[in-house]
């Protein structure tokens, strides 16, 4: 695809990866419509002629105007960017189910809602692709992580999914499954933090920008997947090929800072 005058729409536009998203595609001649709860971030990094739908992505109304005004200012929409996402560090047995229905509202249901909001017009463009932001985690169950790696282990399965509903349509479907990724994700956790052992792992972190390009990339060329940084395939295979050692691993690094003491 290329993105020479093509619509997209980013949630969670104003900061992070959704922000070098608008760039990445500004740079390639995209036209953009964010959407993001802080009106002066998103006026910032869409700079003119972008559309701004400001409001919490959990609200309908909020999913709905970005919608509405993104199709009433350029007539159409091109690329869905579901990048809005929140994290959950707590042992599954034992979070707090107001968080869990929290994250699992914004990483997957308002994803699906947009969804909903965008395929009818894409599928009377006969063309479009809806990018969903995975995570490495949706490949990889992280025990730190194991509800996060729910939802994104759901994100990954619906875009699947929808790539075989929607293919005769002309639309495409791509999941993005970064590792970690150097923003302010942290910062925005409902609750916990990452173990030590892996918030010291930044020598192995990407850059929200590296991640951006992965992204813009992948949707030029229609891809179906698309794990940034690509050595998160290596990770992915030992994952399959030797389980038990991964799992070890994993559980090792997890009982360093046990998240349920």
């Amino acid at each position: 695809m290329r993105l020479q005058d093509k619509v997209v729409l980013i949630t969670g536009g104003s900061e992070g990866i959704g922000a070098s998203c608008a760039t990445a595609f500004r740079r390639r001649g995209a036209r953009l419509s964010l959407t993001a709860r802080s009106r002066e971030k998103l006026e910032e990094v869409g700079g003119s002629g972008a559309v701004i739908t400001v409001g919490d992505l959990g609200d309908p109304e909020t999913r709905r105007a970005a919608v509405e005004s993104t199709i009433e200012h350029f007539g159409r929409i091109d690329i869905l960017l579901n990048n809005a996402g929140a994290g959950l560090y707590a042992p599954s047995w034992q979070a707090r189910m107001e968080d869990v229905r929290r994250m699992f509202e914004l990483n997957f249901f308002a994803a699906l809602s947009m969804i909903q909001l965008v395929v009818p017009h894409m599928q009377r463009q006969r063309s479009g692709c809806i990018v969903n932001l995975g995570s490495i985690a949706g490949k990889v169950t992280l025990p730190w992580f194991t509800l996060y790696s729910a939802s994104k282990f759901a994100i990954g399965s619906l875009t699947d999914g929808l790539r075989m509903e929607l293919k005769r349509d002309g639309i495409h479907a791509m999941t993005v499954c970064p590792g970690y990724v150097q923003t302010g994700f942290q910062e925005h956790v409902l609750a916990g933090n990452a173990p030590a052992a892996i918030a010291g792992r930044k020598q192995f972190a990407i850059t929200a920008e590296q991640c951006a390009e992965a992204i813009a990339r992948g949707v030029e060329r229609n891809a179906r997947t698309v794990v940034t940084p690509r050595a998160g395939w290596v990770f992915v295979a030992l994952e399959h090929l030797f389980p038990r050692l991964v799992d070890s691993q994993l559980e090792r690094i997890y009982r360093q800072q046990d998240l349920s003491r």
